[in-house]
């Protein structure tokens, strides 16, 4: 029997921006899929409502792969691509499988010979880094730094270290209520020279890109409060 397809589908960053920021072949993709895989389910309905795709999504079939997901349920949410049916993966915002776990679906497609294909859409990381005029030859997502006080400054201090030593460009995020502390640490505990660059609510309404040095910042702090945020640093 010939093996289903595992699609990537990428979700919008900013709510509302589905015309904007995903490609137009995307509706024709969603309307011949009826599984999917969702990081929030909620989310991957409202998206594909949001995209109006034919089907209802009443029609649709979803089932959760969060990183609450055993690691011993990948072969049953699976299971569909063995019989010929193909599944769609949604992270809950940007790209399936960039820090996002989706990837375990897919590491399980390439176990099992199953056709990846992963279709363009918004990544924060990456229309960060492509915004920030740090290195793009050279750079590491390290997701989220320590809560813990005292081992988020060693963190920020380890990942200054790593951009000033190797010209590798850092990058990193925060819960958005939390972002402001952060923005707090990284002044206090990094170089003044050192660039940093802020990137809020990418392809929203209220976006803000911008790479100034750690001494400039301090004069021009910007409110962050609950907004989404990536956080760059580096030192070209």
């Amino acid at each position: 029997m010939k093996k289903g397809t595992l699609y990537l589908i990428p979700t919008v960053i900013a709510p509302g921006t589905e015309e904007k920021v995903l490609p137009p072949d995307l509706k024709a993709l969603c309307n011949g899929i009826s599984y999917y895989l969702a990081e929030n389910i909620r989310t991957a309905r409202r998206c594909l409502s949001a995209m109006r795709i034919d089907r209802t999504i009443e029609e649709l079939e979803f089932k959760e792969l969060s990183k609450k997901t055993p690691a011993t349920e990948i072969d049953s949410l699976m299971a569909p691509l063995l019989k010929g049916e193909s599944i769609g993966i949604m992270s809950e915002a940007g790209c399936p499988g960039i820090a996002d776990p989706g990837a375990q679906a897919v590491e399980y497609a390439h176990r099992n010979g199953i056709q990846v294909i992963p279709y363009v859409g918004p990544s924060s990381i990456f229309l960060a880094l492509m915004a920030s005029g740090l290195s793009g030859q050279s750079f590491t997502f390290s997701g989220y730094l320590p809560i813990d006080k005292s081992e988020k400054i060693q963190s920020i201090k380890q990942l200054e270290s790593l951009a000033s030593k190797l010209g590798q460009t850092q990058i990193f995020m925060e819960t958005p209520y939390r972002n402001n502390q952060l923005m707090e640490d990284l002044l206090k505990t990094c170089s003044g020279n050192l660039k940093l660059c802020i990137a809020r609510d990418i392809t929203g309404s209220n976006e803000m890109i911008v790479t100034d040095t750690i001494n400039n910042w301090k004069k021009k702090k910007p409110d962050l409060h609950k907004q989404p945020c990536i956080f760059l640093i580096g030192s070209n």
